[in-house]
């Protein structure tokens, strides 16, 4: 059976802006398409809250993204949806966007040689909403990082031409909760799942997949 791998941080995960938790499989939009999905794709959900995309995690090679990927290269993928990139916009991290753009490059490259039949699918990161700066994710975002959230979806953009991929600026279609300024709710996991599915089918119909 073809396989789908969707990996990302915690809006992958399914991360409740609420109270915390993770959302069921039938609200978090990878769990969605898993669902939807069962008997023509075996999907892989691999979200992992506080991911970074391309810079070194503290936390270890789990929540870096570009490491975390490697264990699954093993594996053949019809389809790799990527949903990362906002993590490395924290305060910690380079501020610079430039050498994000050229990381990300790198990491989309290195996807490509390792899994040459894949269609690549990014999403792009979400834009964040001042009320981070009142949530529990204060400590990790600042002033500068939600003005850099916004200048991320035509970066992602650029980088998805250059390496022929296909590209879902979320931003246009969902919004992160009011509660903390960067996770989805319900409705916004929901738009998110509907429209990849269409591009998955969009992918089915045409025989590419």
């Amino acid at each position: 059976m073809n396989k789908i791998l969707c990996f990302g941080d915690s809006n992958t995960y399914g991360y409740n802006p609420l109270n915390g938790k993770r959302f069921n499989s039938d609200i978090r939009w990878s769990g969605i398409l898993k669902n939807i999905l069962k008997g023509k794709f075996e999907v892989i959900e691999d979200g992992c809250n506080n991911r970074t995309g391309v810079n070194d995690s503290i936390n270890g090679n789990d929540y870096t993204g570009y490491k975390a990927i490697e264990k699954h290269f093993g594996e053949e993928f019809a389809v790799i949806i990527l949903a990362f990139g906002i993590n490395d916009i924290q305060k910690f991290y380079d501020k610079n966007i430039e050498k994000l753009e050229t990381k990300i490059d790198l990491l989309i490259k290195k996807i490509r040689t390792k899994q040459p039949q894949a269609k690549i699918f990014i999403l792009s990161p979400p834009h964040i909403k001042r009320e981070i700066l009142n949530s529990n994710f204060k400590f990790l975002f600042n002033e500068d990082a939600i003005e850099n959230s916004k200048k991320l979806s035509e970066i992602y953009k650029i980088i998805t031409q250059k390496n022929d991929c296909y590209f879902l600026d979320i931003n246009k279609i969902s919004e992160v909760s009011i509660y903390d300024g960067l996770h989805f709710d319900e409705i916004n996991h929901k738009k998110i799942a509907e429209e990849i599915l269409k591009k998955i089918s969009t992918l089915s119909n045409e025989k590419t997949i």
